[in-house]
C-alpha cells in the first residue's frame, strides 16, 4: 500500500502545475506558466520554513497537533435571528498567513498516526 503522504502530495503537485502550451520552442524546457518571482522581502519565510520542517516522530506530539489544529475553520458562522439568516461570516482562516503550513502540519501528523502507528484517525476527521 502506497504511503498516504506520497500519493496525496504527488496528485496535489500535479494538479497545481500548469504548463505552457506546445507552441513554445523545443529548445527551452517547459516551465510553469504561473511562476511568480520570489520577492526579496519576505519576513514570514523563516517561520513558514520552520513549520514545514517540523518532523512528526512522536505519537503524543501527533495526537496534540491533531487535536490543536482544527480540521475546519471554527470562525465560519451563519448569524440567525428568529429562524432567519441575517448574515454569513465567511471562513477567516485563509487570512492567517500560516494557514497552509498549519494544515500541512496537521496532515503530516494524521499520516504519521495512520501509516506509522496504524491508529484509527477517524476521531480527528
Amino acid at each position: 500500500m502506497a504511503n498516504v503522504i506520497e500519493s496525496v502530495t504527488k496528485s496535489a503537485i500535479a494538479s497545481r502545475w500548469s504548463w505552457l502550451d506546445s507552441t513554445a520552442s523545443e529548445s527551452q524546457p517547459a516551465t510553469p506558466a504561473h511562476r511568480v518571482p520570489r520577492s526579496k522581502f519576505a519576513p514570514l519565510r523563516p517561520m513558514r520554513e520552520w513549520f514545514n520542517n517540523i518532523k512528526v516522530q512522536d505519537v503524543d506530539v501527533a495526537h496534540h497537533l491533531c487535536s490543536l489544529i482544527p480540521a475546519q475553520c471554527p470562525f465560519e458562522r451563519d448569524v440567525k435571528l428568529f429562524g432567519r439568516t441575517l448574515f454569513h461570516i465567511p471562513p477567516m482562516c485563509k487570512l492567517n498567513p500560516f494557514y497552509e503550513e498549519l494544515v500541512m502540519l496537521r496532515f503530516r501528523a494524521l499520516c504519521y498516526l495512520a501509516d506509522e502507528c496504524g491508529e484509527d484517525i477517524s476521531a480527528y476527521c
